[in-house]
C-alpha cells in the first residue's frame, strides 16, 4: 500500500500527540477579555516532552489532524498528532538542517518552510518517507534584524515575514518582508503595522511591538499575531490594519511563540517551557464552528 509523503505509516501516525503527559485544563480560572469566537481563559492544554522545550513554529496538517512543529537551535521537525490515549506522550520526527535559530514553520502544497531569525528560509520536501530535500534562500537584508513571525497568504499566494527588530523600523511602525514560492524571490512587503495603536492598548512600559507568531484565521480572514514580549493577542486585518488586542495571562502564556488554525477554525497556541515546567499547546475551540474537525 503506497504511503503519503507526510504519512509515513499508520502505526507512526497514532503516535504524536498534540502531545500529551495529559489534556488538562488550564488549572487557574482566568477572567481577562476574549475575542468573540474564542476563550482566552480557559484552553485545552497539551504538556510536550522535554524535546520541544523550545517550541518556536507551528503548522497545522488537515488530513491526519497533525501538528508539525519545529524547536530552536534544532533542525527537527516534529509531528505531533491527538493519541488515542491522550496521556501518552507520543512524537515523531525528521532532521532537515543543522542546528541553527529557526523561529517559525509554514506548510504550503507539501513543502515546509522554516524561517530563521535573520530572515532565511529553508524549505524542504519529503521524497520518501524517510528522505528529504531542502534548499535555503537567503534574504537580501543588510544590517541587524531579527525576525520571529512568518505566516502564508492565499490572496498574494506570498509568505509573509514580520520583522521583530529590524534596522529599518522605528518604534513607530513594524515592517514586513515577502517571500515567492513559486519565484523563490524575496521583495519588500507593503504591509506596515502600526505599534503605538497596539501598545497603547495594553499596560506595558515596552517601547516596541514585537511579534512572536503570526496565522490567517481561515474562516474570518483576519491576521491573527502573538506577541511574547508584549504578552498580547493583536487581530488585524489581512492588510495589517488593526481591530482588536487581547492582553494575554502571563501565567497561562509562559512564552508563546507559535500559532496555527484548524480548517473549521480551532486556534493553537503553543508556549516554550521558559524555564518553568515544560513546554505546552493550548487549544481554543472556535465557538461559532458548525462541525468537528
Amino acid at each position: 500500500m503506497r504511503r503519503s509523503l507526510l504519512n509515513p505509516g499508520p502505526i507512526l501516525l497514532l503516535v504524536a500527540a498534540m502531545i500529551a503527559m495529559a489534556c488538562e485544563s488550564s488549572g487557574k480560572r482566568h477572567t481577562g477579555p476574549s475575542p468573540a469566537d474564542y476563550d482566552l481563559n480557559n484552553p485545552e492544554v497539551f504538556k510536550l516532552s522535554d524535546r520541544l522545550n523550545e517550541i518556536s513554529g507551528l503548522a497545522y496538517y488537515a488530513p491526519d489532524s497533525a501538528l508539525f512543529a519545529i524547536v530552536d537551535e534544532a533542525g527537527i521537525l516534529y509531528k505531533l498528532i491527538p493519541a488515542a490515549h491522550k496521556r501518552k506522550v507520543n512524537e515523531q520526527h525528521w532532521k532537515f538542517a543543522g542546528s541553527s535559530d529557526f523561529e517559525d514553520l509554514v506548510l504550503v502544497d507539501s513543502v515546509f518552510y522554516v524561517m530563521k531569525s535573520k530572515g532565511d528560509i529553508v524549505a524542504f520536501k519529503f521524497l520518501t518517507p524517510d528522505s528529504l530535500q531542502a534548499q535555503e534562500y537567503n534574504i537580501p537584508l543588510t544590517g541587524k534584524n531579527e525576525f520571529e513571525s512568518m505566516y502564508y497568504d492565499e490572496a498574494s499566494r506570498r509568505l509573509v515575514l514580520i520583522c521583530k527588530d529590524c534596522e529599518a523600523d522605528d518604534k513607530n511602525v513594524v515592517s514586513t518582508w515577502t517571500f515567492d514560492p513559486q519565484q523563490h524571490a524575496f521583495n519588500e512587503g507593503e504591509m506596515r503595522i502600526d505599534a503605538p495603536s497596539i501598545l497603547g492598548k495594553l499596560d506595558t512600559d515596552e517601547k516596541r511591538f514585537k511579534p512572536s507568531a503570526a496565522a490567517i484565521n481561515p474562516l474570518t480572514g483576519e491576521l491573527y499575531i502573538v506577541s511574547s514580549v508584549n504578552k498580547c493577542l493583536v487581530i488585524a486585518g489581512g492588510d495589517g490594519k488593526l481591530k482588536e488586542v487581547y492582553p494575554l495571562a502571563p501565567d497561562l502564556f509562559k512564552q508563546p511563540e507559535g500559532i496555527a488554525f484548524t480548517p473549521s477554525g480551532d486556534m493553537f497556541i503553543s508556549n516554550e517551557a521558559a524555564g518553568e515546567g515544560l513546554a505546552n499547546i493550548l487549544r481554543f475551540k472556535y465557538k461559532k464552528r458548525g462541525h468537528e474537525n
